[in-house]
């Protein structure tokens, strides 16, 4: 049997063992002499493709939320943001402002994900009752109000200086710049692989089928003895829970975090990216939120030889980006590798 056979033939076999080979390259850059060197003009690649696999994260737990369930969430980064501040406030040292308790990181970090599935599961009780667009202005309100309190509760949450001192393991561990990108991109490439293994099992099992049957219609599920609020807290609570960590691997790769982090850009990029790759496939949202953000990257280019100012430019970016939405939306609603029969929708 050669080594070809031997892999493994589904999905989440497949990303558990790409994201165990990432996590082991990481290893191999930060605890051991070995050094990375990154050309200066690949940076931004780097850096983008960092920012990627996390947001990759929050839309694997969006498309639980919405593709698989049907729960309308637009205050996603609420949970991304709470992981962050709890990493930030438990771990950091000597902040300028706000909480610094120094605790350490792996604490914190668990905390994070708690944190982020206890107001979850707060938030999912008092709304996941209400009709979807109910859902949505409450989630969104939600995500509003943190980030106000983020901004003006300076004594806590630092205000809109936010939480310095964080600690960085991977920078402590890699030494220099580009070794420390190198193992920050595989690392957090992994992780996010590991998460698209489990989201993956979790959903093709017969729970992500209940999962499904709740999207498409809940009294026929409720009918057949199904508790449909308690499998959309279970899925509600779960993205939370994912946005959590990847916020607190965020604030443990930027060593300091504030409220410009988490505006609603975030949630709308997670669901432009979900909706352009199609929902309902995890596969499909990742290369969604690639194109998207693909497309962000390019224009910084663009910028250097258009014959327009930065300010008219970034409205020019918005305008081409939003014409690319509305022509998808028009001819490919469920997305462009999204199936229609799956979600229900004409193509």
């Amino acid at each position: 049997m050669s080594l070809a056979d031997r892999l493994p033939e589904d999905d989440s076999g497949r990303a558990f063992l790409f994201g165990a080979g990432c996590v082991l390259l990481a290893a191999l850059f930060a605890l051991t002499p070995l050094v990375a060197s990154v050309p200066g003009v690949l940076y931004v690649f780097f850096e983008v493709g960092i920012l990627f696999v996390v947001y990759g994260m929050l839309v694997l737990g969006l498309d639980l939320q919405y593709g698989h369930t049907g729960l309308v969430n637009f205050g996603h980064v609420v949970f991304f943001a709470v992981g962050a501040y709890t990493v930030a406030m438990l771990s950091a040292q000597d902040s300028f402002a706000g909480l610094s308790l120094g605790y350490p990181w792996p604490l914190a970090l668990v905390a994070g994900v708690l944190v982020a599935a206890l107001l979850g599961a707060t938030v999912g009780a008092t709304s996941l009752r209400l009709r979807d667009d109910f859902l949505a202005i409450v989630t969104l309100a939600t995500a509003e109000i943190f980030h106000t309190l983020f901004a003006n509760f300076r004594g806590i949450f630092g205000g809109d200086t936010g939480i310095l001192g964080v600690p960085q393991p991977i920078a402590d561990l890699a030494g220099d710049g580009d070794t420390t990108l190198v193992a920050t991109l595989l690392l957090f490439g992994g992780i996010t692989a590991f998460a698209f293994a489990l989201v993956t099992r979790l959903t093709e099992a017969p729970y992500g089928r209940v999962l499904r049957a709740i999207r498409a219609d809940e009294l026929v599920t409720r009918s057949v003895g199904k508790s449909v609020f308690t499998y959309k807290m279970q899925a509600f609570v779960y993205g939370a829970a994912l946005a959590g960590f990847a916020g607190g691997l965020f604030a443990l790769y930027t060593g300091a975090i504030s409220p410009g982090f988490f505006t609603i850009n975030v949630t709308v990029t997670v669901w432009i990216g979900m909706l352009l790759g199609g929902a309902s496939n995890h596969r499909a949202v990742l290369a969604g939120l690639a194109v998207i953000m693909g497309l962000r990257l390019v224009s910084r280019f663009a910028l250097d030889v258009a014959p327009l100012s930065a300010d008219a430019f970034a409205s020019v970016r918005l305008v081409v980006i939003g014409l690319i939405l509305v022509a998808i939306i028009r001819y490919r609603p469920a997305g462009i590798w999204g199936d229609a029969r799956e979600l229900g929708v004409d193509s």
